[in-house]
């Protein structure tokens, strides 16, 4: 048969159709005869043909898988022999372990030890290939495999063996255990000797090399803490080496990335900071080539796909790494002057890199900017916006853009000199000129709408639409009289088929989304039908990832205002975003930014569209489910917040249909995700994932409050795990500096910190007592003045919300008894702090504690009253002084008779209406209320300042309707009882306040 079937295999090489086809249903023939396996062996070692010996190779893999009845790797393969007959061995190892097969290990043995370089080629080819297949089962080798590593790796005249070395380590160094360590420790300076050569030889493969790095720091980072200067300062001289190729220098950038974000101490005390600036600069400032732009210079985008993976890129992915992960001050001390050497430079690229710099820094340390250097830093973006160059120019607005989205709410204040500055630079976008937003809606919108009908330019029109939705989220409801040309113009968008409107489609899709989340439910419900069939529309018209995970987005945002609308189409979109969960297309970032929309949408479109959703639930449930370890933390993070809002959801369906079914349903569902959480809080290394768990986490026990906590032991395993998250210290590095930490870390702190009294509100106060316990002084430790300001106001607002939460649960006021000695003195020094925030959460707990505990603190009235008068004699925050007229509320509410009304009311009277902390007026006019129902004649006495405080709160969107309705109700008590008076405070309103108030009042 052997003959017949090297005949066979001849005839598929010859250009002839014909005869091809004979010779494949020759071959289909020969495949039904058991004999086909060793006449493929034979003519695969026999054929004097390559060519014929490898397609016999390649034959013998594909009947030696199907055998195994198991799929192979899809790894490129290179039309070679002897790579064919790695990848065939590859795939008999997956199933046959080496200690079954002797004749392998004897092989292996043989040619990587031979004197021949040829043979050792063909040797490591086959153990990399082996190994990758199957690594555990080497496992009893891995030291022999190291030595004969160690000894390769002096093989600098060989570039290919090394190669392939170096491949065999990348796969061993996940399965390494304690007893592997040091050998493989003592390896890295031969290793990064023979990368060096490597480079030399060929930059591709030694590209693919230097991914050992990743695999030694995801999953044994101790392994090269010895050797991270070295590896830093190899990276380093890999990234500023303009003769090498991008992905060779990305990868290194990548690297230095990876080690800081792993190891920022270690960085740190290796006095590394500065050489990684020193290079990294300018990388981050290079101009192009010549007669090329930066990708995001161009006027039309790219047809690439997926972000660009240039050094330049990468080079401001490892300053906004540093931003995330090392303490502000000692980044800044080093990294501003090369900052304001490029701003000052008369090169546009260094002006634009010393930009780039400042917006990615805007996310990791946005306290230390807003509290330090916003107003210099706003400075100099706005006066890059009026740069001779249009890539300055651009830099300043995407930094401009990074601010406004980081350092809320501080960047809102500038409004007034930003506004002047953006229409000024839209006036430079080619069309008719165009900062708080509503005195400059109107120019902004007829300065959009011109764009979108006169431009042809397809990024100008893409820029205006991303505009419009910036423009959008800021005024809301007032951008409601430009809403229909708007809407003709992105349903125009979304109905072309050309190719070219792709990206413009993406925004007009992400535009409609903001509009239906922010123009009001009555003005967007009657387009919702149409929008959710544009979506649809799009999905079965374009196969493209970014503009499916557009219109999830849109399913999303119309399930806020009208989720009966999507109910006859959930079919349809739960198939699509399914099929786009278990795919496993495309490794670029526009289907892993694709699978993590599907995830945040199947939440959202869950719990708003309730009962409709649960056909769904358990099969995207699933899906979710299986993505919470996906390689990719964004996938991860939303895996996770879906997770929560299926939990949500269905709570809310029992809540709203209280059967046995759906609360069997809900504790199903609590058993797993629950259980899930806690488990990547212990073990997730990526702290914004940890963040989204906890998040996600704390929104179930807020929801589903006492039936999330049922189950034995889950109670105290949440309070060990918010422990364990919320009070340690910043990091696992061996290191020094405890006190600073990286702003993250105290972001993450924060998130778990928020558990805290979530759980207080969830069980009775005695049951959760034992671990408050053991809570309480972590959490206090952080208020000294020692701590920084943001563990002091974490420990200040935490302490403050655990003492709202026992004033509503069963037990409560005697837990806060119990607790009031402890936590005054803490209390009343943090009213003293220097910062605005953490005296604005002391006073806030003052108030707490007196509502939580009762008559037990009222000995302490006198010199809380005290406290409070001192503070408000020289208080400038406007947020303080609101919080310390509901103090005095929560103390009159409790214990009126221990408060001298007669002076202390007056007071709270004259300091309203509240003007920063909106939510507290419910405070405030429940005390109102209160007060009126036991001594009316003083509260009458006062009537011009709670009318004009009433006006003032009615007017604004952030008071809740219960809130409304108490104001109304007292409103409506006066107008009723106290007509007389009620009249003329109503009279002395300005006429905007005055009709407005007494439209509410009269309306039934």
């Amino acid at each position: 048969m052997t003959e017949e079937l090297e005949r066979i295999l001849s005839q598929l090489t010859q250009p002839d159709n014909a005869v091809i086809q004979q010779a494949t249903a020759q071959l289909k023939l020969a495949f039904k005869d058991p004999a086909v396996i060793p006449a493929l062996c034979a003519v695969m070692t026999g054929s004097q043909n390559p060519q014929i010996r490898q397609s016999a190779a390649v034959m013998l893999r594909m009947r030696v898988v199907k055998h195994w009845k198991k799929i192979s790797p899809d790894h490129r393969e290179r039309h070679t022999v002897r790579h064919s007959l790695s990848q065939l061995s590859a795939v008999m190892v997956k199933h046959e372990t080496p200690d079954r097969w002797p004749a392998l290990l004897t092989l292996l043995n043989q040619s990587t030890k031979s004197e021949n370089p040829q043979d050792r080629q063909v040797g490591l080819l086959l153990l990399s290939k082996v190994i990758e297949s199957n690594p555990e089962s080497f496992k009893p080798y891995f030291r022999q495999l190291l030595e004969l590593c160690g000894t390769v790796l002096q093989d600098l005249g060989n570039p290919t063996a090394l190669y392939y070395c170096v491949l065999t380590m990348t796969a061993i160094t996940p399965y390494t255990g304690s007893e592997e360590i040091n050998l493989m420790r003592s390896l890295i300076p031969k290793l990064l000797v023979a990368i060096k050569h490597l480079i030399k030889a060929d930059q591709d493969q030694a590209s693919e090399a230097m991914e050992v790095f990743d695999e030694l720091m995801e999953s044994e980072v101790s392994i090269i803490v010895p050797h991270i200067p070295e590896i830093v300062h190899f990276c380093l001289e890999i990234s500023a080496d303009t003769s090498l190729s991008d992905s060779l220098r990305v990868k290194a950038l990548s690297c230095i990335a990876l080690l800081i974000r792993l190891k920022s101490k270690a960085v740190l005390k290796q006095k590394l900071l500065s050489p990684i600036l020193q290079t990294v600069f300018p990388v981050l400032s290079a101009a192009p080539p010549p007669g090329q732009e930066d990708p995001e210079d161009q006027e039309q985008d790219t047809d690439d796909d997926g972000d660009s993976e240039s050094p330049k890129h990468f080079a401001a992915q490892v300053i906004d790494t540093l931003a995330l992960h090392m303490p502000p001050e000692k980044l800044f001390q080093q990294l501003m002057p090369l900052t304001q050497a490029c701003l000052a430079s008369g090169n546009p690229y260094e002006r634009k890199g010393g930009l780039m710099c400042l917006a990615v820094l805007a996310e990791g340390c946005a306290d230390h900017i807003r509290t330090k250097m916003l107003s210099s830093m706003l400075q100099t973006v706005c006066q890059s916006l009026s740069d001779s160059s249009e890539v300055v120019r651009s830099a300043g607005l995407f930094a401009l853009g990074q601010f406004s989205e980081y350092l809320q709410p501080d960047v809102s204040k500038f409004h007034a000199e930003l506004m002047p500055l953006l229409m000024g630079y839209l006036s430079g976008l080619n069309h008719n000129k165009t900062g708080h937003i509503q005195p400059y809606l109107p120019t902004l919108m007829e300065t959009m709408l011109a764009a979108l009908t006169n431009s042809d330019n397809l990024k100008i029109k893409e820029l205006t639409v991303s505009a419009i939705g910036a423009i959008a989220n800021a005024a809301k409801e007032m951008l409601v009289p430009y809403f229909p040309p708007v809407i003709e113009s992105l349903k125009g968008f979304l109905t072309d088929t050309r190719d070219e409107v792709r990206s413009l489609q993406t925004q007009a899709l992400d535009t409609l989304s903001m509009l239906a989340r922010t123009v009001g439910q009555n003005v967007f419900a009657p387009l919702a039908a149409e929008c959710v069939q544009l979506g649809l529309n799009l999905t079965d018209a374009v196969d493209d990832p970014d503009l499916r995970r557009c219109t999830y987005r849109l399913f999303s945002a119309v399930s806020t205002v009208s989720p009966e609308c999507l109910t006859p189409h959930l079919p349809a979109i739960t198939t699509v975003m399914l099929l786009c969960l278990k795919s496993t297309e495309g490794v670029t970032n526009a289907y892993i930014d694709e699978k993590e929309d599907a995830c945040d949408a199947l939440g959202e479109l869950a719990f708003n569209t309730g009962v409709a959703f649960l056909p769904f639930l358990e099969s995207s449930f699933q899906q979710v489910f299986e993505l919470r370890d996906f390689p990719h933390e964004d996938v991860r993070r939303a895996s996770f917040a879906a997770l929560g809002q299926f939990c949500r959801a269905q709570h809310k369906v029992w809540q709203e249909n209280p059967t046995a079914e759906n609360h069997q349903a809900l504790h199903k569902l609590l058993s797993v995700v629950l259980p899930s959480f806690l488990e990547a809080v212990r073990g997730e290394r990526e702290r914004q994932v940890v963040m989204a768990v906890l998040e996600s986490m704390n929104a179930v026990i807020k929801s589903c409050q006492g039936e999330a906590l049922q189950a034995p032991s889950r109670l105290a395993e949440i309070s060990h795990a918010i422990r364990d998250t919320a009070c340690q210290d910043a990091g696992g590095d061996e290191g020094d500096d405890e006190e600073e930490q990286a702003e993250y870390d105290a972001v993450l702190q924060e998130f778990a910190g928020e558990g805290i009294p979530l759980l207080a509100s969830a069980v009775p106060a005695d049951t959760f007592y034992p671990f408050l316990n053991e809570l309480l002084p972590l959490i206090m430790s952080k208020a000294k003045s020692s701590c920084t300001v943001a563990d002091r106001s974490f420990s200040l607002g935490t302490l403050a919300e655990i003492l709202q939460s026992l004033a509503g649960v069963s037990g409560g006021r005697a837990v806060a008894g119990k607790l009031s000695n402890r936590l005054l003195p803490v209390l009343t020094a943090g009213v003293r702090d220097s910062d605005p925030e953490v005296r604005n959460n002391s006073v806030f707990g003052l108030g707490s504690l007196a509502q939580a505990a009762g008559p037990i603190i009222t000995t302490d009235y006198p010199m809380m009253l005290s406290l409070f008068s001192s503070l408000m004699s020289k208080e400038s925050d406007r947020r303080v002084i609101d919080n310390v007229c509901a103090a005095l509320c929560r103390m009159i509410m409790s214990n009126p008779e221990c408060i001298p009304l007669e002076q202390v009311f007056p007071a709270l009277m004259s300091r309203l209406p509240l003007e920063e902390d909106m939510e507290e007026n419910k405070t405030v006019f429940k005390c109102l209320t209160f007060l009126y129902s036991h001594n009316p004649s003083m509260v009458v006495s006062h009537m011009k300042s709670i009318v004009s405080a009433s006006s003032h709160a009615l007017g604004t969107k952030d008071i809740d309707t219960d809130t409304q309705n108490t104001i109304l109700l007292l409103l409506r008590e006066f107008a009723q009882s106290q007509s007389q008076e009620f009249q003329g405070a109503v009279m002395s309103l300005p006429a905007e306040k005055r009709d407005p108030l007494t439209a509410a009042v009269t309306q039934s």
